[in-house]
């Protein structure tokens, strides 16, 4: 039988978000009801609440879950009912053409719950990056749930599923950082400082954190950080990365705030032959202006980390393990835990720059 519970959505653009009943459909085949427990409050729900990504409204906000299956579709194999899961948005189909050739970390056809969840009046709901988690429980398929170790706290392994993985794995996977490597961050909010502990864990050995607030500096120290540079008091940012790494640069830089003129801070201030990581998601207006040349001379990589390369069921595990064991410290990422009526507050907060994570607890 179909379920209503309460959840949390965007009706309009800019519009303050509303708790309301939504309806819970029976899980299709391979669909699978979770009970969630903990869900981050991420920038991207935001970007959906202000039409930064799409106007498909009404939208169910919430996707950096976890919590526990509830009721399972007739051919799910992947989860049994009980299974603590933390949700994420890279559901490997394994046929799209980069699944075939091995690169499944791109999987471009993803999937998704085969039903809609609705307002009680049967308008159906667009669930933020297909999972839709400010709620009590949610509807999704069966390969967007990945099973961790249920002794870790929900609100930490909930950071899992967007923000810190895409951090942490711009440094780790998409940025190859490896052991003795110098890595600068730019932007040091949630995404760039879980950037800083990947690159810490690692193995590198000069990191440093680039920001214009002074808390955010002493969050990134908190997390790895060797060196600080406050953008605020200086003009030249790329210099002062390079003075930092013998005048040469660091071997990796990362973005993650993603405007051109942080873009174009990361650009000069890695080494010849380097690797800039993109991280932070632009916007549809912004353009960079370079020299071609340069791109030749400096030579090395520029890449784009999507979901920090990340193939959850490789990655979720393994990171909450690393938790367990003391050796990364997801814990300092929860900056407070808030109510499922708390959600337009914790955006003021992220905007100004006073939270790493917000994280409701249902």
């Amino acid at each position: 039988m179909p379920t209503v519970v309460k959840g949390v959505i965007s009706r309009t653009k800019n519009a303050p978000t509303e708790l309301v009943d939504i309806v819970i459909p029976e899980p299709g085949a391979n669909d699978v009801v979770v009970k969630v427990s903990t869900c981050g409050v991420c920038h991207t729900d935001l970007a959906y609440a202000t039409g930064g990504i799409n106007d498909e409204y009404p939208f169910l906000l919430g996707h950096e879950a976890a919590g526990i299956v509830e009721s399972v579709g007739e051919s799910v194999t992947h989860v049994e009912v009980g299974d603590y899961v933390i949700l994420n948005w890279r559901a490997v189909c394994g046929e799209c053409r980069a699944c075939k050739r091995g690169r499944p970390w791109y999987c471009f056809d993803t999937f998704n719950a085969s039903k809609p969840m609705t307002l009680t009046d049967g308008t159906e709901l667009s669930p933020a990056l297909g999972i839709g988690a400010f709620a009590e429980k949610t509807l999704v398929h069966e390969g967007q749930c990945t099973k961790v170790d249920e002794s870790a706290d929900p609100a930490v392994a909930c950071l899992l599923g967007c923000g810190v993985m895409a951090g942490l794995g711009a440094a780790v996977n998409t940025g190859n950082v490896g052991r003795g490597d110098s890595v600068a961050v730019i932007g040091c909010g949630g995404v760039g400082d879980a950037a800083i502990a990947g690159a810490k864990l690692a193995g590198a050995t000069t990191i440093i954190a680039v920001d214009r607030d002074a808390s955010k500096l002493e969050w990134a120290t908190d997390l790895g950080a060797t060196h600080t540079i406050d953008a605020s008091a200086i003009d030249d940012v790329a210099a002062a990365v390079k003075e930092l790494t013998g005048g040469f640069g660091a071997d990796v830089v990362i973005d993650a705030v993603g405007r051109p003129e942080t873009y174009q801070t990361a650009f000069y201030s890695r080494d010849l032959a380097g690797t800039v990581v993109l991280v932070g998601v632009p916007t549809p207006e912004m353009r960079l202006e370079m020299p071609l040349v340069d791109f030749f001379s400096h030579g090395g990589a520029l890449k784009s980390s999507w979901y920090g390369d990340c193939l959850p069921e490789r990655d979720f595990p393994m990171l909450i393990d690393l938790f367990l064991q003391g050796r990364l410290p997801l814990d300092k990422f929860v900056t407070e835990r808030i109510g499922i009526n708390d959600v337009d507050a914790a955006f003021k907060a992220m905007e100004e720059g006073r939270v790493l994570r917000s994280v409701v607890t249902l």
